[in-house]
């Protein structure tokens, strides 16, 4: 028979937002009783996942077990969450067993939809095809960019959302740039196929990412999404404004659709754009006051990445205790986002901004000129981030993002 559980606040989710929420909470208050409800035995720095597939990191260095980043105060849930019962405070497992709780905290992460596309999953990590946007492939990425000696490599963008937005074309710019050093760049033609209209969404950077594009005479294709590939015949199928174009291929960096989870998608929680339906500032739901979302899965119009989910966590842990303790949430989020640009190995456009495309630089731009290729912002990436992000973030230290609980957009 299914059993019930009970935890004064249940958080969906361990990757980086539900385990940056959940030791953000512990901090303020130790005595909390916290459960985090997360299957999986691997939590992965995924930000790293670029630089394994540029040769920078070996894959297990973004790898750890969960239970060296679950916090030790914490109830490890070792479950998957099936459905949610709004109403009555409640939580159903895929096991039948169900938890209650005073606060939900609901982040679950993105879906990367593989399926969307017609014949990719039986051809990834062999035939010239892989993805930077899993663990196992990202070596491979590596793997064919060394390989490959002449002939067409495409890098494909799928329509918004999707995390880590300028991802798609780091894995093209770290590829361009060892085929240059290689003395093979001239060899290969470079094709950025991308279903959006820009190369990226914050015009203040785009100058510095096309002078990349021209140096390393990248072919930009807008209004070209993949929707097909034949690892076989190495061919790959886009639609585009003119009707469907088939491009045959040497190597293809393939990033899948992504959206809600599917046990978000069915849920109350999800407003119109399938993802949990939250107030962009408060990050509280629309429609259930002692329910939180953040992270890839909340319906917040920013940038989708691990900086955001940073930035993100001690405002939830803040405002959730409000509500709590009988208040109203104070602490606003402003849509900061950041997405380190790495278009050379040592250099990066280190972008920052938040809703509505405001550049929100961490740093002043004596130490960091942010639109502008940088050697520190790669010492930020490819070091400091990483060490942050284990050390820091997943521990509840809050370095740079301390909430501030007035409003601030």
């Amino acid at each position: 028979m299914a059993h019930a559980l009970n935890h004064e606040v249940v958080i969906i989710g361990g990757g980086s937002a539900g385990i940056a929420t959940a030791s953000s909470m512990l901090k303020r208050r130790p005595s909390l009783d916290l459960a985090i409800v997360e299957p999986s035995e691997d939590h992965f720095y995924q930000p790293g996942w670029t630089m394994v597939g540029g040769g920078v990191f070996k894959a297990p260095v973004t790898r750890r077990d969960m239970k060296s980043v679950m916090p030790s105060r914490a109830t490890w849930i070792k479950q998957a969450a099936a459905t949610f019962q709004p109403e009555s405070n409640q939580v159903t497992l895929v096991d039948g067993s169900t938890i209650t709780y005073k606060l939900l905290i609901v982040a679950p992460g993105i879906r990367l939809a593989w399926e969307k596309i017609a014949g990719l999953e039986e051809t990834l990590g062999k035939n010239g095809v892989t993805s930077n946007y899993r663990y196992d492939l990202a070596p491979y990425t590596w793997e064919l960019v060394n390989g490959l000696k002449c002939g067409r490599a495409i890098f494909s963008q799928p329509p918004m959302p999707i995390k880590c937005a300028g991802a798609p074309q780091k894995a093209m710019y770290l590829s361009c740039d060892a085929w240059r050093e290689a003395g093979r760049l001239g060899d290969i033609e470079v094709e950025f196929r991308n279903a959006g209209g820009v190369l990226f969404g914050v015009d203040a950077y785009v100058p510095a990412l096309m002078e990349y594009v021209d140096k390393y005479g990248i072919n930009l294709k807008f209004n070209s999404n993949l929707i097909a590939v034949d690892g076989g015949a190495k061919q790959a199928v886009f639609k585009t404004e003119d009707g469907e174009v088939t491009r045959d291929f040497d190597m293809i960096h393939v990033v899948p659709p992504q959206e809600a989870p599917k046990f978000i998608l069915d849920s109350p929680l999800a407003g119109e754009s399938g993802f949990v339906d939250v107030d962009q500032f408060t990050m509280r739901h629309t429609k259930y006051p002692n329910i939180f979302g953040l992270g890839d899965g909340g319906s917040m119009p920013n940038a989708k990445t691990a900086a955001a989910a940073r930035k993100q966590a001690p405002i939830v842990a803040v405002n959730g205790l409000a509500v709590l303790d009988g208040k109203d949430p104070a602490c606003m989020y402003d849509g900061y986002g950041s997405c380190p640009l790495t278009v050379e190995r040592g250099r990066i456009v280190l972008a920052e901004f938040g809703y509505g495309g405001k550049l929100l630089p961490t740093f002043p731009t004596w130490v960091i000129e942010g639109t502008r290729p940088r050697k520190f912002s790669w010492i930020l990436k490819s070091e400091i981030l990483p060490w942050v992000y284990w050390n820091g973030m997943l521990k509840g230290h809050e370095w740079m993002v301390k909430p501030q609980e007035e409003r601030t957009v």
